[in-house]
């Protein structure tokens, strides 16, 4: 059976005219990088303003008098500790063995209008496991504005937007078109994420990049959310990953002296289920990636790595045992060759 064709954003002729390189990404046709690259979107983000496409992201609205109810059973996290008007992190785990499908973020609109938020591939799988709601990502761009100054820049565009607080929601103006806007974003940075009706996107876009932010793709997104120790869906989550029981616990590995990864081959992917800088050997499964040795014996493996922006050397992300502390002497097994690394407590980088 052929592959489903590309889904494309509604800014898909806004990144062609900005000659991005365009890559499928998680069923879409999303840009991967600008002609500046990689570093100069990430280092724009670290210390100025960024935007970002995520419209592949999925949005799934969930009405009525019973919403809240339905949410609830499904998901792990109590919304009645945010309340209307805000956001809140969350997972929807496999009724099995409670490992996650999907990694969630929930913005409560309204007392009934929640818009649940899942990675790109899950949308169908998080709208069947819910048993309710509505797949509306067709009529919206999300734009993620995000760095120290991404609400300076934003407040050039709209006043309303760039005040809205961290993981607080709100439905605001521009121009004449209500636009909803979440203090959350995937970069370890403060920032906003902003849902624009389709037809507007371009427009509202465009007006971003005018006040002074730049344009990122997900190569960009991924080498933060590292930097910042956040997991990504198909690394650190996802169905199956707690099958070996609690052993597997999730830790911070900074690399002193790995190589930078290799440009991998074949599709990029994002929070769906992998990412294209991911420190992951092709075609392999979770058991074949990168071990970490402790006292010579295989104790863990990488399952996110890459070279770090800020900090000029590699990083990584781990399922090691428990009781490691900070400092422990480790090595990295690359190519058969034995790399030195420790642990080191996250986020890698300083928290904004």
């Amino acid at each position: 059976m052929p592959d489903a064709p590309l889904r494309t954003s509604p800014l898909d002729a806004a990144h062609r005219a900005l000659d991005a390189k365009m890559v499928p990404f998680g069923g879409w046709d999303m840009p991967l990088q600008y002609p500046g690259g990689t570093i100069v979107e990430h280092k724009a983000c670290r210390h100025g303003a960024v935007a970002f496409d995520v419209s592949h992201l999925g949005t799934v609205r969930v009405t009525g008098p019973d919403a809240l109810d339905a949410l609830q059973a499904a998901l792990t996290n109590d919304l009645t500790k945010v309340g209307p008007g805000r956001a809140q992190y969350t997972h929807l785990l496999d009724p099995d063995d409670a490992s996650v499908l999907d990694d969630i973020i929930g913005w409560w609109r309204s007392p009934e209008v929640f818009d649940v938020m899942p990675n790109a591939s899950n949308t169908s799988r998080v709208t069947g496991a819910l048993g309710v709601g509505t797949d509306v990502t067709a009529e919206r761009a999300v734009i993620a504005v995000q760095g120290p100054e991404a609400r300076e820049r934003l407040a050039a565009v709209s006043p309303e937007a760039a005040s809205v607080a961290r993981f607080a929601v709100a439905t605001v103006d521009w121009r004449g078109t209500d636009i909803v806007v979440a203090g959350t974003g995937y970069t370890g940075e403060d920032g906003v994420e902003c849902a624009v009706p389709a037809d507007e996107a371009p427009a509202f876009w465009q007006a971003v990049l005018d006040a002074g932010c730049g344009a990122g793709g997900p190569r960009a997104r991924d080498t933060l959310r590292l930097e910042a120790a956040l997991p990504l869906h198909g690394h650190e989550l996802g169905p199956g990953i707690l099958a070996a029981g609690p052993p597997r616990m999730g830790r911070g590995v900074a690399q002193g002296r790995l190589p930078r990864p290799r440009r991998p081959r074949g599709r990029a992917r994002d929070r769906s289920g992998g990412s294209s800088t991911a420190w992951r050997p092709q075609g392999a499964d979770r058991r074949a990636e990168q071990a970490v040795l402790l006292d010579g014996a295989e104790a863990g493996v990488i399952t996110s790595g890459n070279f770090s922006p800020e900090l000029g050397h590699g990083i990584a992300l781990a399922f090691l045992p428990p009781g490691l502390d900070p400092g422990t002497e480790l090595g990295i097994d690359v190519r058969s060759s034995i790399e030195p690394a420790r642990i080191v407590a996250t986020p890698f980088i300083p928290k904004r």
